[in-house]
């Protein structure tokens, strides 16, 4: 894979997200989507306490989801 194609960031995780919780990515937004209003790190928290997902995969789901709704 080149540099050019590789994916950065947030999504980056995504597919060791996918494989570890056996859930797609589009779930897990789904799941923030749901919670929106709150705060980034109140949102990881929730991930992690009610969905036990770990920090580094919740965190980058969050990220992404609110960059994603700042740039639509």
């Amino acid at each position: 894979m080149s540099e050019q194609t590789k994916v950065k960031g947030p999504a980056s995780y995504f597919p060791s997200i996918e494989k570890t919780y056996g859930q797609p990515v589009s779930h897990w937004l789904e799941l923030i989507g749901s919670v929106s209003g709150k705060k980034h790190m109140e949102i990881v928290s929730w991930l992690k306490t009610e969905h036990g997902l770990g920090h580094g995969h919740a965190n980058a789901l969050v990220a992404y989801f609110l960059a994603s709704a700042k740039n639509s």
